[in-house]
């Protein structure tokens, strides 16, 4: 298998056909065209993926092509290649596997009798939709465009942003199959070097069949994650300048082909709470945005755990309090309440997702008077208990983290159990758990997760949670 892999052309047209008609299995492939041309007193063959080649670009030059005569054919490949193709992106190979590879990702491939090398054009246009603002990464102000399928497109995008001579955006392809085009983005003066190696390496070293499911299938193979440990290592944005904007804080952003996100990382949990919006509004605004998810994201985890220990506990609620006790006597313990709307919760985004367009919203209507004031009034939950977890389901939205929202969701049922089965006990035992999950966490990169906390670095830790003034930023003259 191998030697098949390293097979070189020979320069004979006709065996150099042979053997690529025969791979590529043409006869059966509606969609791999050749054609064999003569030009220049010469025989030649050209390869092309339908939908991929741009048509008035190849006609044109195979117009050019034919118009050659034979005295001005040039000796090698590498002649014409220089001197009589009228294009940009041009190449030559002699590895029919590297030919297969390019023509299989939409180049035009072309072999002429007598030359050991073919001429690689790239005049491929993959199908794409247009740069319109992400559907989840919405900001109120800012730029209104968002990564796309194509990985062309996305470099294009942080390099409008970013125009310096350090950024490199790095190709690489992962997969036996699939051989999936993956970009590392980074600033070369600013990046770890030690950090960059070990990620390039894991990615070289990745040996699955195809990333089925692009970012993700690419982040399971960089680092292999304890499964009991649900905090997100990755962070994901469709929007050009959050990627751009951390590249130039010296992360990694690699983006992979056919998805229309970037993947950050490093990551810690300051990371994944940020959002573009802190950065659109003034440096008060932003740091009350900031605050503020971080102290509702507190809440969605304390808020049901805390109300059920206190209901179970009356004698520990002070009288001005007391309005949060249960006004009717519950049907169903407090604890399935609680689990059953959690598991609700998740059903109705679940139906969200998969209910068309236009009937979202009759629907949406429909399941809230259900699970509402009817579950209510038939006895199934109680008032308080729905309200709690209005609040719960409203609030993870509040951070845009999909990952983020779920961990804070196991946590919250594990307390919810614990503080059931142990009282005041399991729910400190809760607590230390999740400390521990968040605290015992490493990055990427083998850093603290929760840096610049532990370790502890003030002036960093300010930052992260203050939004201040952009350094370098124009001083009224006095």
């Amino acid at each position: 298998m191998e030697k098949e892999e390293q097979k070189i052309l020979s320069g004979n047209l006709r065996q150099d056909m042979d053997y690529l008609n025969r791979t590529l299995d043409v006869d059966k492939n509606f969609d791999v065209i050749y054609r064999v041309i003569h030009f220049a007193g010469r025989d030649a063959c050209m390869y092309l993926i339908d939908g991929f080649c741009k048509d008035e670009l190849v006609q044109k030059l195979l117009q050019f092509f034919m118009d050659m005569t034979p005295d001005k054919m040039p000796a090698d490949m590498h002649g014409l290649s220089k001197q009589f193709t009228p294009y940009v992106e041009v190449d030559i190979a002699e590895r029919c596997d590297m030919l297969i590879h390019s023509l299989l990702s939409g180049m035009f491939i072309l072999l002429v009798d007598g030359y050991s090398q073919a001429l690689l054009i790239d005049s491929r246009t993959y199908p794409a939709r247009g740069v319109e603002e992400p559907e989840k990464d919405k900001v109120l102000r800012g730029s209104k465009d968002g990564f796309v399928e194509t990985i062309v497109f996305n470099t294009a995008l942080i390099r409008r942003r970013i125009r310096s001579t350090e950024l490199h955006m790095e190709m690489l392809n992962a997969g036996r199959s699939s051989r999936t085009d993956i970009v590392l983005c980074y600033m070369r003066d600013r990046v770890s070097g030690k950090f960059l190696d070990e990620i390039r390496r894991k990615i070289q070293n990745i040996t699955v069949d195809a990333l089925t499911m692009n970012q993700e299938s690419l982040a399971e193979c960089i680092y292999q994650r304890k499964w009991y440990n649900p905090f997100p290592k990755f962070k994901y944005t469709e929007r050009p300048e959050t990627a751009a904007a951390q590249v130039l804080e010296g992360n990694i952003v690699i983006l992979v082909d056919n998805s229309p996100s970037a993947m950050i990382l490093p990551t810690t949990i300051f990371d994944v709470v940020e959002e573009a919006d802190d950065y659109y509004f003034p440096p008060i605004t932003g740091t009350y945005l900031r605050l503020t998810r971080f102290i509702i994201s507190l809440f969605t985890y304390l808020i049901t755990p805390t109300f059920l220990l206190l209901i179970n506990h009356p004698q520990w609620i002070p009288e001005r309090f007391s309005f949060i006790m249960l006004k009717e006597e519950a049907n169903i313990p407090l604890i399935w309440q609680f689990l059953l709307l959690e598991l609700a919760i998740d059903g109705l985004k679940l139906a969200a997702v998969n209910t068309p367009n236009m009937l979202s919203t009759p629907l949406s209507v429909l399941a809230a008077l259900v699970l509402g004031e009817f579950s209510v009034n038939s006895g199934w939950f109680s008032s308080e208990v729905m309200l709690y977890m209005a609040f719960v389901a409203i609030a993870n939205y509040t951070q845009a983290n999909y990952e983020l929202g779920y961990a804070l969701k196991f946590l919250r049922i594990l307390n919810l159990i614990l503080t059931q089965l142990f009282g005041l006990w399991g729910y400190i035992a809760a607590l230390v758990i999740a400390l521990l999950a968040v605290c015992c966490n490493r990055t990427v990169a083998h850093s603290s997760y929760i840096y610049p906390l532990i370790p502890f670095d003030w002036k960093n830790l300010k930052n992260r949670l203050i939004r201040r003034r952009l350094p370098g930023a124009l001083k009224d003259r006095q």
